[in-house]
């Protein structure tokens, strides 16, 4: 209805002639569609999802998706795509970089498809941090009396409650400085911090935030 709408509105408003494009409707493995109506929205805007966060969607999709999505959201050649789509193991995940590198180019520029590159190897291949990760700042006396690690993990993006904050715990799959937390009443201070200054939250292996004091 809206694309008809948006065809005979042009004509009677300009006397354009128009055409409509549409494509299949994108679907996870599983049959269920993928967009801003459900969880884990993926957003175009920045301000709304950070240039590392959209990258890391990508590399993170299923191994069957790599090929359908390199087809929609970049502008590689098919004989490579094919080249890609084929790997198999551990191999695959070298074409899901390609894809999150090509699809964040797209939408946020090569500068900042490479910032978040190179933040993801820090964080996933050595270890370490990189200044495209999310973070926020938090004064150093407020720390120093004491900030609940459910509020500081909520603040920080990576949960969007206190329940599901302590249902991850539960689980154990939150961390502080790569280290499972265990205890729902856990507070952060500055001792906490590491010796370059920030503190490091995580939520399961792949989703991490620093928080920083200024």
């Amino acid at each position: 209805g809206n694309i008809i709408n948006g065809v005979d509105l042009g004509h009677k408003a300009h006397q354009m002639k128009l055409f409509a494009l549409t494509a299949p409707l994108l679907t996870t493995p599983d049959g269920a569609k993928m967009g801003k109506t459900v969880n884990g929205a993926v957003w175009l805007n920045a301000k709304m999802l950070s240039p590392y966060d959209y990258y890391q969607f990508w590399r993170n999709v299923d191994d069957v998706m790599v090929g359908t999505l390199l087809r929609r959201f970049t502008m590689m050649p098919i004989a490579e795509i094919e080249k890609l789509e084929a790997l198999q193991g551990q191999e695959i995940n070298e074409a899901k970089k390609i894809l999150a590198f090509e699809a964040t180019k797209m939408c946020h520029g090569e500068q900042s498809a490479t910032e978040a590159q190179e933040t993801a190897q820090k964080v996933f291949e050595q270890g370490s941090v990189g200044d495209d990760l999310p973070s926020i700042d938090v004064e150093k006396s407020t720390l120093e009396d004491g900030m609940a690690f459910v509020d500081l993990f909520v603040a920080t993006g990576l949960a969007d409650s206190k329940g599901e904050v302590k249902r991850l715990i539960k689980g154990g799959g939150a961390k502080v400085n790569d280290n499972s937390v265990g205890d729902l009443e856990l507070v952060l201070t500055t001792k906490d911090l590491t010796d370059e200054g920030y503190i490091k939250l995580s939520s399961g292996k792949k989703r991490h935030a620093l928080v920083k004091v200024v």
